[in-house]
């Protein structure tokens, strides 16, 4: 994968005015607010959705479209499972998806969803830079309500090496395998701010980095540039020519290293998909680092 050309991550607010506009680039261009908030935030993505959206966009909840078996949030759905979603929002494998989200930061829920087509095989895939926030800033315009969505076919093929289990992350810790960076909250990662979700206490994987997800973008809500990108990797010795695995809380912010990554040129950045929830939930108290509380049995 990393030898091909990597498909265009971020379009600005005004290329896609203009391709909303002009509806060209020969390719179906499809518009998805992928929007998602912790509970204790206490917004609700679908209402605002309804209330405001980039004009033709649809509604993408990752919560729906997840493994419902999974003790854990938003895990991945199967292949025939996303396919038959994105299919529902009229998204086909000629479609250049583009992502946003309504949050404060810029982008916070958007870059998950742009690795989940990717990693199902769906490479036409892209982020608006600075997302709703900065789209309203350059005064385009918004629509509500719902769209009419015409049903389109998609078929899925998951690339399993995007994706790694607890298994892989326990065996990492003698093997040393791939390097993990942690988007969470430095706190978070200490140990000494708490953790969104009841019954889970904060800490992190022995031998992970923290990269707080906000650390990629910058004031504004922009992306930084791949320049900026690299060396906050370098400052964190984490090195973007070895395997590097993403991880988070619940596997959505960590999506941001995965891009960051993206943007300077390695592609091959796989995301651990129960993150910190599950690690906390099944790891040995060991295995749990953290100036706090920890964990104890």
């Amino acid at each position: 994968m990393s030898q091909q050309l990597l498909y265009r991550a971020l379009v600005s607010a005004k290329w896609l005015s203009e391709a909303i506009r002009s509806q060209q680039a020969g390719q179906a261009l499809k518009v998805v607010d992928a929007s998602w908030y912790l509970p204790k935030m206490k917004r609700d993505p679908k209402q605002e959705f309804e209330e405001r959206h980039i004009p033709g966009a649809v509604f993408f909840d990752i919560d729906q479209c997840s493994d419902r078996t999974s003790p854990y949030d938003h895990m991945l759905p199967k292949a025939n499972e996303f396919a038959e979603y994105v299919g529902k929002l009229g998204v086909g494998n000629d479609s250049h998806v583009v992502v946003y989200d309504g949050s404060d930061q810029g982008l916070f829920s958007a870059p998950r969803v742009w690795w989940m087509f990717r990693i199902f095989g769906h490479e036409a895939v892209s982020l608006l830079d600075g997302g709703l926030k900065n789209w309203l800033r350059e005064g385009f315009p918004l629509s509500s309500g719902k769209n009419p969505v015409a049903h389109s076919e998609f078929h899925a093929t998951l690339d399993k090496g995007m994706v790694k289990t607890y298994e892989d992350i326990l065996d990492n810790l003698d093997s040393h395998r791939f390097q993990v960076v942690d988007a969470r909250a430095a706190g978070r990662f200490q140990g000494i701010e708490p953790e969104p979700r009841d019954g889970i206490e904060p800490g992190h994987i022995p031998g992970s980095v923290n990269i707080p997800f906000t650390s990629f973008l910058t004031e504004s809500g922009l992306e930084k540039t791949p320049e900026q990108i690299k060396s906050l990797f370098h400052e964190k010795k984490v090195d973007l020519s070895k395997p590097l695995v993403a991880t988070c809380g619940s596997g959505v912010t960590a999506c941001h290293v995965a891009l960051g990554a993206y943007l300077c040129g390695q592609p091959d950045v796989a995301v651990y998909d129960g993150a910190w929830v599950e690690w906390y939930m099944r790891a040995d108290p060991e295995n749990i680092v953290s100036d706090g509380k920890g964990k104890t049995m």
